[in-house]
């Protein structure tokens, strides 16, 4: 358990993509009144591959269908924090098959070999650009870490609606947090490979490869020296858009928020589910 104050990618990623709702969830530590049924199903799967990875790192055969109830199973305990929020026209009984599926389709893949660590976490300093290091350490935990004679390789796991674009994990900081994390603990080179499990139809799985330089490092570090001055200003104000409108757990106190004086708690009965619908499962 880390006690020590530190960041991570989701802190950082949060802060980028809307700093008000960063605000509501860290800072005033409000309760997220329920969870969107993506974030519900990859958050299941990872559960479930993290499973099939140890059975294989460990050499175990690993019992039929045991992979898909760690799924069913994941996805019920969620429940018990928050309801799940579909989206419209979307069923308990599709997200569960649509999960299912998708489990297979990676399970019928070669089994990842020489698994060097399963959802491990790092702690490692930040340094920036002019090479000075940081107050606070970056705290990675990388889903699956595997090594063969070209070096170590970070494979993280995603599930998606559509394919990522050629140069999509170019863009993603996490390939960034996660290389200088393995790199920083290890010593020696390390390359990020996206493994997308495409939510389609026909499941599909697409394997993309995040390319990084040395440069990529000390940029980090600038960006959360910047994130970290503009958290001191207090600087919370939201960035609206339906990607990160639709799902919000928080829109309800965001729509409240004029920007004068901080919410200091919020009822999650009174959260608007904006035409969908909340269920337990």
């Amino acid at each position: 358990m880390i006690i020590r104050p530190h960041w991570s990618y989701s802190q950082l990623a949060q802060y980028l993509r809307c700093p008000l709702q960063y605000y509501f969830e860290r800072v005033a530590k409000l309760p997220r009144p329920f969870v969107a049924s993506g974030m519900a199903l990859g958050s299941a799967v990872h559960t479930s591959l993290a499973e099939y990875h140890l059975h294989v790192q460990q050499n175990q055969a690993v019992p039929d269908g045991h992979i898909q109830q760690t799924f069913v199973t994941a996805l019920a305990n969620q429940v018990q924090s928050a309801p799940i929020q579909f989206r419209n026209g979307e069923t308990k009984s599709e997200l569960i098959d649509d999960g299912v599926a998708l489990i297979e389709m990676y399970l019928s893949e070669p089994p990842p070999r020489n698994i060097v660590g399963i959802e491990q976490q790092f702690i490692v300093p930040i340094r920036n650009s002019a090479g000075e290091f940081l107050e606070k350490p970056l705290v990675a935990i990388v889903d699956l870490l595997t090594k063969d004679e070209s070096g170590l390789t970070v494979t993280e796991l995603k599930t998606a609606s559509k394919r990522y674009s050629d140069n999509g994990a170019d863009r993603v900081l996490q390939a960034t947090c996660y290389r200088h994390a393995v790199e920083e603990r290890f010593d020696e080179p390390a390359s990020v490979t996206y493994k997308v499990l495409v939510r389609t139809k026909t499941p599909t799985l697409q394997e993309v490869e995040a390319d990084r330089d040395f440069l990529d490092a000390g940029r980090l570090g600038d960006v959360i020296e910047t994130v970290e001055r503009a958290i001191a200003a207090e600087a919370y104000y939201p960035i609206a858009s339906a990607m990160n409108c639709a799902t919000c757990p928080f829109y309800k106190p965001c729509r409240e928020w004029t920007g004068r004086q901080p919410v200091e708690e919020a009822d999650p009965q009174r959260q608007t589910n904006r035409g969908r619908e909340l269920v337990a499962c």
